[in-house]
């Protein structure tokens, strides 16, 4: 729980990661340009005192990310974002096995998204189908742009596509979490265009599609959909940073959210170990939109606190103590 000027905040990280991309997992070079690219975002969008060393963010591990998240972060729940990469790394980028070892050690602070990839076809239903029942999976993380041999993508509108979200449906998993933002090297960005989600978002209203990284750099297009789709929502992981790096963009940017989507739909992440919660959850605490900036109202202390955290806990159904809640939740849940 972090707590400023008298006001709680219960926060939910929607998007952190426990990865390997040393030079022993590398399976060819792209291994390297992607983990290479993600420093380059950390580097250039974090303050000095918080840019960790190379080797380090190669490969951090669970006790590393245990503090980071929950010693000093503010967080009171994660939820961890699969990101597989498999022609890329030799054991997968995203470490399934150490995210998984956490979410049972510590019931009730994490919960853990699972990937999958369309192009399995049915071995790959038959896999997800296992893993939902194994992994208890809630959620899970798409990349659109993941390469899979001869392909380098697929649209979450193609047919065998279509058969894994109706597989998600009879399995309960609700909420379907997809990167649609700035590309990594070597991806390809036309690969996470985000007009795919449109589609998709009217032919499954049981289904909750979070658009991970707004949509950047389509915010424009993104807002066009989601402001007219009830079951899209907007993580605001890889948008949070500029906070620090370019605060009249991030101003324009929650400003932009909030008036198509609404205070509702709009989820923190600090898609750790891209950057860390602690220094992003304080920053936007404190954040103010700049006075020469009219056309957006000021964030209120309420709307901050469902982005925080409110959003995703009723997306997760997660216990939010009664104190942590807004009084209008807090009396329905009395109720």
């Amino acid at each position: 729980m972090y707590e400023k000027d008298g006001e709680q905040y219960y926060v939910v990280d929607g998007h952190v990661h426990i990865w390997d991309a040393r030079e022993s997992n590398h399976k060819n070079v792209h291994g390297k340009q992607f983990i290479d690219c993600f420093y380059d975002y950390h580097r250039n969008l974090s303050p000095d005192e918080v840019i960790w060393d190379y080797d380090t963010y190669t490969y951090y591990g669970p006790e590393r990310f245990m503090k980071d998240v929950f010693g000093d972060g503010h967080v009171d729940h994660a939820i961890f974002q699969a990101t597989l990469l498999r022609d890329f790394y030799h054991r997968c980028f995203g470490q399934t096995g150490e995210c998984l070892d956490l979410v049972r050690q510590h019931p009730g602070k994490l919960t853990y998204n699972h990937a999958y990839d369309p192009r399995d076809r049915e071995e790959g239903l038959e896999q997800l189908r296992r893993d939902a029942e194994q992994m208890g999976l809630k959620g899970v993380k798409l990349y659109t742009a993941e390469w899979h041999g001869d392909s380098r993508g697929y649209r979450l509108d193609d047919p065998w596509s279509r058969r894994y979200l109706e597989a998600c449906l009879e399995l309960g998993i609700k909420n379907i979490h997809v990167h649609k933002g700035p590309t990594i090297r070597p991806l390809d960005r036309d690969a996470f265009d985000v007009a795919d989600i449109d589609h998709v978002a009217t032919d499954y209203l049981d289904l909750n599609f979070i658009v991970e990284h707004v949509g950047l750099p389509r915010l424009e297009d993104f807002c066009w959909i989601a402001t007219q789709e009830s079951n899209v929502y907007g993580g605001l992981a890889v948008a949070m940073p500029f906070i620090h790096a370019r605060p009249r963009y991030f101003a324009q940017i929650i400003g932009e959210l909030l008036y198509w989507l609404g205070e509702d739909k709009i989820l923190f992440g600090s898609d750790y170990a891209l950057w860390t919660p602690q220094w992003l959850v304080e920053r936007f605490v404190d954040f103010r939109i700049p006075a020469d900036l009219p056309e957006y109202p000021e964030i209120t202390v309420a709307q901050k606190k469902k982005i925080l955290g409110l959003n995703a806990a009723a997306l997760y159904d997660l216990e939010v103590p009664r104190t942590l809640q807004l009084p209008a939740e807090a009396d329905a849940g009395a109720r």
